[in-house]
C-alpha cells in the first residue's frame, strides 16, 4: 500500500506569496535605480533593428528564480512517499453465498430492479465489507453450480457475481433446488479449517427440483459445523413478473409469490442460523448488514508505515537553479550601470 502526502501541507500557502514578493522586489529595485546620465539618440531610430538575444532571454532569469523558490517551499512542506505494511493476526469467517437464479427471480417487486439484480447489488456491497474473509459463490436453479471458489480475491468474486444471469437467460432448466444449493455451498466449506463457517442462502421460492431435501442438506451442514442463514426474497401476494408477449417482446403479468418460509426457518434452526424475509431492496440490505454484524471476523490489523522523504532532491534542484540564475545574471546578462 503506497500513498503520497505532505508532512507540513500548510506551508504550501507560501507559494501564493511568491508573486507578491517578486513584485515588491522589482518595484523596490526600480526605485533604487539612478536615472541614466548618458545622452543617446532618439530610440525611434533603432526600432527596426533585431532584438538582442540577451533581451529575449532575460525573462528566463526571473523564471529560474521563481521555480527555485517554489521548489524550496515545496521541500519545506516535506513531501513524502508513505509505504504501509499490514500485519494481520487471527482469522476471518469462511462464507459460501448461495443465490437462487430461477425464473421467478425476474419478479419486479424490488423496483426499479428485479429480485436477482437487486440481490447481486446488495451481495456485492456485503462482499466488499468482508476484506479478511474467504468467500465463495454458488448459484442454483434446477441444478446447483459453483460460480466462484472460496477465496480472498474478492474482486474475482465480484466479477463472477456480475456475470450471473437468470436460468432462462443462461439456457438451463428452470426450477428451485434449494437442497442442492445448500449441499453445494456446504461442500465448498468441507475442507475449511476456519472456526466459523457460514452459508448465506437467498431464494424466493419452494424446493421443487433436485434430489436433495433441504432439511437433509441442513443436517449434513450441521455435522460439518456450518451455520446457515436463510433469506426469503419477495413481497407476499401478487407481484409483477415479465412474461413473453403474444406478438414478441415482453409484457407484465401478476403472479402469486410463493415462498416456503417454514422450510427456510427449519434449515436455519437446525444449523444455529437465522431466517429473514426481505420484501424490498432496502430490507434486503438491512438483512445483510445484520449478518455482517453477527459474523465478525476475529482479526487484528497492525499497520506499519515507512516514510521516504523527497525534500532533499527538491532542495538540491532548487539550489542548482538559483546558482545558475545568479551566475548567468552576473555574466552573460550582467547589467552595466
Amino acid at each position: 500500500m503506497m500513498s503520497f502526502q505532505f508532512a507540513n501541507p500548510w506551508l504550501l500557502v507560501l507559494v501564493l506569496l511568491i508573486p507578491a514578493l517578486l513584485a515588491a522586489y522589482h518595484l523596490f529595485s526600480r526605485r533604487r535605480t539612478q536615472p541614466a546620465t548618458m545622452q543617446h539618440a532618439a530610440a525611434g531610430l533603432i526600432g527596426d533593428l533585431p532584438r538582442s538575444w540577451r533581451i529575449v532571454w532575460r525573462p528566463l532569469m526571473t523564471v529560474l528564480r521563481i521555480i527555485g523558490i517554489v521548489l524550496i517551499v515545496i521541500a519545506l512542506a516535506r513531501p513524502q512517499i508513505v509505504q504501509g505494511k499490514e500485519t494481520i493476526t487471527g482469522e476471518g469467517v469462511d462464507i459460501a453465498l448461495a443465490l437462487d437464479i430461477s425464473g421467478s427471480m425476474a419478479s419486479l417487486d424490488f423496483e426499479p430492479q428485479n429480485r436477482l439484480e437487486a440481490s447481486k447489488q446488495v451481495i456485492d456491497e456485503f462482499i466488499m465489507e468482508r476484506p479478511y474473509d474467504k468467500i465463495g459463490m454458488v448459484i442454483f436453479a434446477s441444478e446447483a453450480f459453483s460460480q466462484s471458489p472460496l477465496t480472498l480475491d474478492h474482486n474475482m468474486v465480484s466479477r463472477s457475481l456480475e456475470q450471473i444471469e437468470l436460468a432462462t437467460e443462461l439456457g438451463i432448466d428452470d426450477g428451485t433446488a434449494i437442497g442442492l444449493g445448500i449441499a453445494n455451498a456446504a461442500n465448498m466449506l468441507t475442507n475449511s479449517d476456519a472456526e466459523s463457517k457460514v452459508v448465506i442462502l437467498l431464494t424466493d421460492g419452494v424446493n421443487n427440483a433436485g434430489q436433495v431435501d433441504p432439511l437433509t442438506a441442513a443436517e449434513a451442514a450441521k455435522a460439518l459445523g456450518i451455520k446457515i442463514y436463510t433469506i426469503g426474497a419477495g413481497r407476499p401476494g401478487e407481484v409483477p413478473v415479465p412474461v413473453p408477449g403474444l406478438f414478441g417482446g415482453t409484457t407484465i403479468a401478476y403472479q402469486e409469490s410463493q415462498l416456503d418460509e417454514a422450510t427456510l426457518q427449519q434449515v436455519a434452526d437446525i444449523t444455529g442460523g437465522q431466517f429473514y424475509r426481505a420484501e424490498d431492496t432496502a430490507g434486503l440490505k438491512a438483512i445483510y448488514d445484520e449478518i455482517n454484524q453477527l459474523e465478525k471476523s476475529q482479526v487484528e490489523v497492525q499497520v506499519f508505515n515507512q516514510y521516504q522523504e523527497l525534500a532533499g532532491p527538491l532542495i538540491l534542484l532548487a539550489l542548482i537553479l538559483l546558482l545558475v540564475e545568479l551566475f548567468v545574471r552576473n555574466t552573460a546578462f550582467r547589467t552595466v550601470p
